[in-house]
């Protein structure tokens, strides 16, 4: 009987319909996500090295900052390249195997991403609020922690999400309106009741939303305030351009997500969903290395100085 069901499973594909109702741009929408999947993957390697390379970022702040690029970069690479290859070729079928694996991945590096912005925006707060025992108290021992900690959460979240996921039944070929495995789209297509795991899903969105979003919110509030309290003009100046980068990413991030959550599941939003999804699947991990070499002196001065000695690579 398990290995009746094994072979049923290995029989089960899905075919991922992407953008192809509009076929007149299928080519023109290539060119575009490879441009973006190109800045993206160069942008995010590269702040990683320059943050590896100079001693002067050894910092928690530019520690964290190299692990968001790394997750950006894995989460683009998980989604893009399938993405690139659907607008190309007429085949649009992804295995069984293929999928779940996209969604497991996928799933790691959202609810990490989630995690870590919450972990730097404390970071912010014992810089701003505490900055005599910012050294003692964002010790390396703790920045570790929080980084396991951060990518251990998403591991468990996407191991739980994916065993019930497992757990429904599928029916030859699968079609999902949509460019990626994600959760929505796969549990629409099941043989299967996916009620629980449709619920599941939804507690943890809400539970990873609400805890992150409580950890930022709180401490910029404590940021604010002490803020408020500096004497001079020039050190609150100071103390908010060190955020600066970060709130820019936040509303970005969050706001996507959030906006999916309240989408309906229908038939007549798909196109919406599709559309968000691009922007928060394929856009984001781009933007996160803008936003932060284009708001950093630290980052800009050392880029220019590679682009002027590119032996310093070595």
């Amino acid at each position: 009987m398990l290995l009746a069901e094994a072979n049923q499973t290995s029989e089960v594909t899905f075919i991922l319909l992407g953008f192809s109702e509009f076929p007149d741009v299928q080519v023109p929408l290539f060119l575009v996500f490879l441009t973006i999947y190109t800045v993206t993957a160069v942008g995010n390697l590269s702040m990683i090295l320059i943050i590896r390379i100079n001693p002067k970022l050894h910092t928690p702040m530019y520690f964290f900052l190299s692990h968001l690029s790394f997750i950006d970069f894995c989460y683009s690479t998980t989604v893009t390249p399938k993405l690139l290859e659907n607008l190309v070729m007429e085949d649009r079928t992804i295995s069984f195997t293929g999928c779940i694996t996209q969604f497991f991945l996928a799933c790691i590096f959202v609810v990490a991403e989630t995690f870590m912005l919450a972990v730097m925006s404390y970071d912010r707060f014992v810089a701003v609020c505490h900055p005599l025992l910012y050294i003692v108290i964002m010790s390396q021992k703790l920045c570790a922690s929080l980084v396991i900690g951060t990518y251990t959460w998403g591991i468990v979240s996407s191991l739980t999400l994916t065993y019930f996921v497992l757990a429904l039944s599928f029916c030859g070929s699968n079609v999902i309106n949509n460019f990626v495995c994600e959760h929505s789209a796969i549990v629409s297509v099941p043989c299967s009741d996916p009620s629980i795991s449709q619920m599941l899903c939804f507690i943890i969105t809400i539970f990873d939303e609400v805890s992150s979003l409580f950890i930022i919110l709180s401490t910029y509030i404590s940021i604010f305030g002490t803020v408020m309290k500096m004497p001079s003009t020039s050190g609150c100046q100071k103390a908010f351009s060190t955020c600066t980068s970060h709130l820019n990413t936040i509303p970005v991030f969050h706001g996507t997500v959030l906006f999916l959550c309240c989408v309906p599941n229908s038939k007549n939003t798909w196109l919406i969903v599709k559309a968000v999804s691009v922007f928060y699947t394929v856009v984001i991990p781009m933007l996160n290395p803008l936003i932060y070499s284009l708001r950093n002196k630290d980052v800009k001065k050392r880029f220019r100085k590679l682009m002027n000695h590119p032996t310093l690579f070595c």
